[in-house]
């Protein structure tokens, strides 16, 4: 007579299997509640979010998913970033051509450079569309303080990455831009050499340090380079855990008004 199968939730793991992930987690497979909540504060991944959370709290017509997908386009900016620096040089020489290569030559260029491009926008608006589903909601009260200002610096980058990213292309466009932006930047307050209570020169001003000199040059490709690249999304990585962090500290995402 044929011998019928165990059930599933009685099937043992072959030792190498146990052997396996007992190498990444300090706890047995979790095979209950209790033990996946243990299995959640030990690992570091899964640290970031709460063992538990009503379901209120992360119904889409509260959140709208856009603190998430602010995060999945940051992301794909990533990658695709990393994909593009293989094909771009960041000299007056070589800037522009390159991006005609990207864009006519390169196999898939147009497209990698064009979700590249939409991603930012579209992390633009996510963004802002987060902070005000905060704002009047009211998840900046205490005790969310702290990530409050963490969201707004966020967003500040947010935008100054768009911003650096704007020159890499070394078209008209772009160096037009920049110019009116950097002016912009001569002009603000105690920081710029045009600005009211100013308490630098034009040789230290905050254009003068973004520009590397007074002219939208190769010394300002290379520095809007250098922050879009390196810089920038350094200083996102560090605020975005800190960001998640501090949404499971502070209760998870506050509960619907």
């Amino acid at each position: 007579m044929k011998k019928e199968a165990p059930p599933l939730d009685k099937v043992t793991v072959q030792k190498p299997a146990i052997q396996v992930w007992r190498s990444l987690f300090r706890h047995p497979y979790p095979r209950t509640d209790r033990e996946r909540k243990r299995l959640a504060r030990t690992n570091f991944f899964l640290h970031l979010h709460p063992p538990h959370i009503k379901r209120k709290r992360i119904r889409v017509w509260y959140t709208w998913c856009l603190g998430g997908t602010s995060f999945l386009l940051f992301c794909i900016l990533i990658v695709s970033g990393a994909l593009l620096m293989f094909y771009y040089r960041p000299t007056v020489e070589h800037a522009y051509q390159d991006m005609k290569d990207l864009e006519f030559s390169v196999a898939f260029g147009r497209f990698l450079r064009n979700l590249h491009r939409w991603a930012a926008h579209g992390m633009v608006l996510t963004v802002i569309g987060h902070m005000a589903r905060v704002f009047y909601t009211g998840s900046y009260k205490p005790p969310r303080e702290f990530n409050w200002v963490v969201g707004v610096c966020l967003l500040v980058l947010t935008l100054f990455l768009s911003f650096t990213g704007y020159l890499l292309p070394w078209d008209q466009l772009a160096y037009w831009a920049v110019t009116v932006g950097t002016s912009m930047a001569r002009a603000a307050p105690f920081i710029g050499a045009d600005g009211p209570f100013r308490l630098v020169d034009t040789q230290s001003d905050l254009s003068f340090y973004l520009l590397g000199g007074r002219t939208v040059g190769a010394s300002a490709l290379l520095r809007f380079y250098v922050l879009h690249v390196f810089v920038l999304p350094f200083l996102m990585l560090v605020l975005i855990a800190i960001h998640f962090w501090r949404i499971r500290k502070d209760g998870t995402i506050k509960r619907p008004l």
